[in-house]
């Protein structure tokens, strides 16, 4: 096989979702009377270690979809395992200085998983982990560094083509764009000022070229082969039953009340009257200018 034809196949989606033999997951145990039998899970071959670095973590507070009243701003959240909030280096501005790679480790606040870099100067930040990157590897930041998976580097610096992640909005915000598990953005073209990058959604859009992007796709690829396969499940990650609004009181929702089962008697709207399920919410002008082509668009 040619490299040009395997290149294509690694990067399709077809042989991202259905052609991998080597999926890292693994089934629950059937003989268990736990709803074990339908979920899956990942192995976590590629994590190197169970302890986090202390400096690098923060208490996290659940808050459980209230504001600061106390009311419910979000619904379906609450409960949940404690977690600690791991600062990730979403901007990169260590330029100019090589860092090795300590340990791949898992986040239990997004979906990717995270790599320990220690830097030549001695300091130590975690970063989001890029399939391919491995313990022991160098990596570096800057318009200086080479096109290697885990560098990050202005995108004009970036050539066309290149598949990046963790981009910025803005520069020196920090990365916003592409940072959950699998996800890569592929950079199409520079003009002027702004370039043009395909974000996993397949919208378009330009960002300016000063944005610093890492290169490479996001790591755990399995994570959407996962199947959660019991309620129980998501009750650890923090999040309650999803209600119907038909099952509700008249009080409670506008689709609530009846006699009997009924189909609520009108198009779905929220509990607070707005049209749903498809309705376009969107309503940012200004950055309209952006989107070159919309997710969904052929």
């Amino acid at each position: 096989m040619n490299d040009e034809l395997e290149f294509i196949i690694q990067h399709s989606s077809f042989e991202r979702n259905y052609g991998r033999q080597d999926l890292q997951t693994v089934h629950g145990d059937p003989t268990v009377p736990d709803g074990a039998e339908f979920q899956t899970g990942l192995t976590f071959e590629e994590i190197t270690t169970s302890e986090p670095h202390k400096p690098l973590l923060e208490p996290k507070t659940r808050i459980s979809g209230r504001n600061n009243l106390g009311q419910i701003t979000v619904w379906h959240r609450g409960g949940g395992h404690q977690r600690h909030y791991r600062i990730i280096d979403f901007k990169r501005d260590k330029a100019g200085i090589p860092a090795r790679v300590a340990t791949v480790e898992y986040d239990p606040n997004r979906s990717a998983f995270i790599s320990l870099l220690h830097y030549a100067d001695g300091e130590k930040r975690y970063i989001l982990y890029p399939s391919g990157l491995k313990v022991g590897d160098k990596v570096v930041s800057g318009p200086e560094a080479d096109i290697v998976v885990g560098n990050a580097l202005p995108l004009k610096n970036i050539p066309t083509g290149t598949m990046v992640h963790n981009i910025e909005m803005r520069p020196g915000k920090g990365g916003q764009l592409v940072r959950s598990a699998g996800g890569s953005a592929q950079l199409l073209s520079k003009e002027g000022d702004y370039a043009q990058l395909r974000l996993p959604s397949g919208e378009v859009r330009k960002i300016h070229i000063d944005c610093m992007a890492s290169v490479g796709q996001v790591g755990n690829l399995d994570h959407e082969n996962v199947t959660i396969g019991k309620a129980g499940r998501k009750r650890w990650m923090g999040i309650r039953p999803t209600v119907r609004g038909v099952a509700m009181n008249p009080v409670d929702h506008p689709l609530g009340g009846g006699e009997g089962k009924t189909s609520g008697g009108r198009h779905p709207v929220t509990p607070w009257g707005q049209p749903t399920r498809g309705y376009k919410t969107r309503n940012n002008k200004q950055t309209d200018r952006f989107i070159v082509k919309r997710r969904g668009h052929k």
